[in-house]
């Protein structure tokens, strides 16, 4: 955030056209989250604390206890844009708090931007520790399958799912990736692979249904996609088409990871069962970038995740290490941020 004014890549526009939208309100904040101008679930929550930081900041109101209240109301706003990315609701929690906590207007709005700060800064900090976990796993001439984006797009800088990516490139690693076109909005075709071309990462785009030929033929080493909410026994829900990855996956015998950040778990679920999945407009089906595909009278569904059970994930790639999908090792990694002085954000302070 400069200037109070909340800086965002369109991601629709990419990769033809790089363009900056400047975000004076909370209002065009909760918009840009809507409509996809910016997505991916660090990167949401990322904009929702300075959503609320700024909110706070710019009211006028005198009177603390109204003052708040306009607070829950922006808050409320911006988590009801979409319903399954979970670091959405944790950011604007904290953001949230940090100004209940306070005792007057003129220290809300010093809290407010101080949290928002923070949870950005962890969240760099976040993606980076995936990274340099990650990339342990992936050998030198490895083929490696992804579905959507979870690049740097889609989170504050380094990524989570590509973040190993990154970094294995970085260690010298020839590496190679499968990038799922990740039908209806193309996330794989238009980000990833924008992202990937920019670090000078060798990469194929595939159509997503072509990934278990691929996997059948023994070509592809190992999957890594993000998550966008984690149930404390390791469900995931993820991009739509994510579950099928990892039953043929699983079906022969090829690793399949999740990185993802603690803040992405919700630990009021027990299971993936719980989790609501976002249901968007039919359009994004029926268009291909704004071109209709289908006739006019044509219905389309359009869940825009899926959940993945643990069962059929290998592990999940977190900024405390590598921990398997089950209650067991989640609780260990908060454990372990409980005991690290400088995570605040996950302590809940």
């Amino acid at each position: 955030m400069d200037k109070n004014i909340i800086k965002i890549i369109d991601q629709r526009k990419l990769p033809h056209l790089f363009h900056i939208i400047n975000i004076k309100n909370y209002k065009k904040a909760a918009k840009a989250i809507k409509t996809m101008a910016i997505r991916g679930a660090p990167a949401i929550g990322g904009i929702t604390a300075y959503a609320i930081a700024q909110a706070a900041i710019n009211d006028k109101e005198t009177i603390f206890f109204k003052f708040k209240e306009n607070i829950r109301k922006v808050k409320e706003a911006l988590i009801a844009t979409r319903p399954t990315a979970y670091e959405l609701f944790f950011a604007a929690e904290k953001v949230e708090n940090a100004v209940l906590r306070s005792e007057n207007i003129k220290e809300a709005k010093k809290n407010a931007k101080y949290a928002a700060d923070e949870y950005v800064k962890r969240s760099l900090w976040a993606g980076k520790r995936i990274g340099i976990f990650g990339q342990k796993l992936i050998k030198n001439n490895y083929n490696i399958l992804t579905h959507c984006n979870a690049g740097s797009l889609a989170t504050i800088d380094f990524g989570t799912a590509l973040a190993p990516i990154v970094f294995s490139k970085y260690d010298g690693k020839n590496i190679h990736v499968f990038v799922d076109e990740t039908r209806p909005r193309l996330q794989g075709a238009r980000l990833t692979a924008f992202e990937l071309e920019h670090e000078k990462v060798p990469f194929s785009i595939i159509a997503d249904n072509a990934a278990g030929y691929y996997m059948q033929k023994k070509v592809i080493n190992m999957c890594i996609v993000g998550a966008d909410r984690i149930a404390m026994n390791g469900d995931i829900a993820n991009k739509i088409g994510t579950y099928e990855k990892a039953v043929i996956a699983k079906e022969n015998n090829i690793p399949f990871y999740v990185a993802a950040p603690l803040a992405t778990f919700d630990r009021s679920l027990k299971t993936g069962k719980d989790i609501e999945i976002e249901e968007r407009n039919a359009d994004e089906v029926l268009k291909l970038m704004g071109i209709r595909i289908s006739t006019r009278k044509a219905h389309a569904l359009n869940p825009a995740f899926d959940v993945t059970p643990a069962k059929y994930i290998t592990g999940i790639i977190t900024e405390y290490g590598i921990i398997k999908a089950n209650k067991k090792d989640i609780a260990k990694a908060f454990a372990k941020a409980a005991k690290d002085k400088n995570d605040r954000i996950i302590q809940g302070n």
